[in-house]
């Protein structure tokens, strides 16, 4: 899963601007999953489109679409994790459609580190509670 880490990590610190423009590369998360740029600013949530965009480029399954929760379909459930394997945490409640993923860095006791997008508005790696975690998802190699 290293290859996914090695995309994403080209990313890292893609950041949103300021005012009325869009990063391009931020839309070219939206466009490469065949969405018409017209349709999506930054202000969208892109977490998915990022972790799409990258497993596309890495040549693994994707969900090829912009919720966070479709990747709770797409490769196998994992009990054991390793690095780049997918996390998905839910976001407002457990039960609510909203969620958020992206590639497993590092745990510690109590936080999974994950390199994802839309986090602070950028590309990066941020620490999230173990007690938002859905699930984690080992992709296959796509082909």
């Amino acid at each position: 899963m290293s290859n996914v880490l090695t995309v994403a990590l080209s990313q890292y610190g893609v950041k949103e601007v300021k005012g009325a423009k869009d990063h391009p590369q931020i839309i070219n998360y939206f466009t490469s999953m065949g969405f018409e740029a017209t349709k999506f600013k930054e202000e969208t949530a892109w977490c998915s489109a990022f972790a799409n965009w990258v497993a596309q480029q890495a040549g693994y399954e994707r969900s090829n679409q912009l919720t966070a929760r479709s990747w709770l379909s797409v490769g196998t459930s994992t009990m054991q994790p390793e690095l780049g394997d997918v996390v998905v945490l839910w976001r407002e409640s457990p039960n609510s459609w909203k969620g958020h993923v992206g590639f497993l860095v590092k745990e510690s006791k109590r936080y999974v580190y994950l390199l994802g997008g839309n986090q602070g508005n950028s590309v990066s790696i941020k620490a999230y509670p173990k007690n938002r975690i859905l699930d984690y998802r080992k992709l296959a190699k796509h082909g």
